[in-house]
């Protein structure tokens, strides 16, 4: 896949299909930083001290039908990594002391996160980690740290 893919390339490409309501010709920015996509980040490895890939863990090649990352909340839709052949290994042998990361990737090439609500997300060659987007509510949460209130709770954010 090159750099400059619209969401019309990304699709017929890969053969998934995105809702009506996304502009097909838009194109697809590859982006070598923080993104995210509904309820998960694309983060670089480097910007996460707390998260560490297991010395021996398994990488496996994205194949051609792409590895689905997570499954939305109740069975919703899925998030679908799909890269050109052998351009992008996926692993989940990792640690991550908060508990978000469900894995992560290694890129020689741009490769795509593909949701049929929020279209495509283009990353740039690299290695990244995709986590679950928390937000923190209630008493306790940044604005009221410090007050005395009870704890917050941590939530997270789902499409």
């Amino acid at each position: 896949m090159n750099s400059v893919l619209t969401l019309a390339d990304l699709t017929r490409r890969t053969g998934m299909d995105v809702l009506g309501h996304l502009e097909r010709e838009a194109a697809i920015p590859v982006v070598d930083g923080l993104q995210a996509q509904g309820d998960l980040i694309v983060v670089p490895l480097a910007m996460l001290p707390q998260v560490t890939i297991r010395a021996a863990a398994a990488w496996r090649w994205v194949p051609e039908a792409g590895v689905e990352v997570v499954r939305g909340v109740a069975g919703g839709n899925p998030h679908t990594l799909v890269a050109d052949p052998r351009t992008c290994q996926w692993t989940t042998q990792l640690t991550d002391r908060d508990g978000l990361a469900v894995g992560a990737l290694r890129a020689a090439a741009p490769v795509y996160l593909v949701h049929p609500e929020h279209g495509g997300t283009g990353i740039a060659p690299g290695t990244y980690v995709i986590r679950r987007q928390r937000e923190r509510r209630g008493p306790g949460s940044d604005a009221v740290r410090g007050a005395g209130f009870a704890p917050a709770r941590d939530v997270f954010v789902a499409d």
